[in-house]
């Protein structure tokens, strides 16, 4: 599998991952013109995506959808309840839903609940021949079930969103510091270094930290905070990226 994470941030998310026989966008925050941009700069067509999934209902993760269903139409899959969220976006779509888990071809997607402000959101493991990928994003924290199910995978794409510090002094009200903090918020830094720690293995190959906030975050405190942690345990792991909001990642194969 290849995978490239084109736009991270509270302005707009989505990955790119390809199989043997499908391209596959995870959310479509961007636009739809500039999500045809940076898959082209891949040299990958919008018209070769075949599938979407969606991980929550909130505009960073799907401004480009309805656009994008028009133009290609990809089949989107998502948590039904997702979809009633999206109903009006969807009316032209093929639509299917997924509970736990779907095959295509030879990739298998499953999905797992994530805890975020919205009716119903996930996060999806990817596997297609021996390799996995695990993107999870936008949940307040990660259940030690969910722990189990992603540990020791080749490519993580997990949400990094702010340092506590600079949250809690920044400009927000506090009703909405308190929503980032709480248990339906995002993860910081530090929960996600807590996490990363306990699930890097052998097999691990790539870490990608996303939906950095540009207000509460820097690059340096969230992988300084990641390397810190990481030293603690004793743990060696130098292929680190950041994702950005303006410009896609490199692409990486397993």
């Amino acid at each position: 599998m290849k995978v490239c994470v084109l736009a991270s941030g509270s302005k707009g998310n989505s990955t790119y991952i390809a199989s043997l026989n499908h391209h596959i966008l995870i959310d479509i925050g961007l636009t739809s013109l500039a999500t045809e941009k940076r898959l082209r700069t891949l040299g990958v067509e919008p018209n070769m995506i075949d599938s979407i999934f969606i991980t929550h209902s909130h505009i960073d993760h799907t401004a480009g959808l309805k656009v994008f269903i028009k133009k290609y139409h990809p089949t989107i899959y998502l948590p039904y309840k997702v979809y009633i969220d999206l109903k009006e976006v969807l009316l032209n779509a093929e639509v299917v839903f997924i509970d736990h888990q779907i095959l295509l071809d030879t990739i298998l997607i499953e999905s797992f609940k994530t805890s975020h402000d919205t009716e119903d959101s996930v996060g999806y493991l990817i596997t297609s021949e021996g390799k996995e990928i695990v993107y999870v994003t936008d949940t307040g924290y990660i259940s030690e079930r969910n722990l189990q199910k992603i540990t020791n995978k080749d490519v993580y794409i997990i949400e990094s969103n702010h340092d506590v510090e600079m949250l809690m002094n920044g400009h927000y009200p506090y009703h909405i510091k308190q929503r980032i903090l709480g248990d339906r918020g995002h993860l910081s830094n530090i929960d996600s270094s807590y996490y990363l720690s306990k699930i890097i293995g052998n097999h691990t190959k790539k870490v990608f930290l996303a939906h950095l906030s540009h207000e509460n975050n820097t690059e340096k405190k969230a992988l300084d905070t990641l390397y810190q942690t990481l030293k603690k345990k004793d743990i060696t792991f130098p292929s680190i990226s950041i994702a950005k909001q303006d410009v896609a990642t490199e692409v990486v194969e397993v």
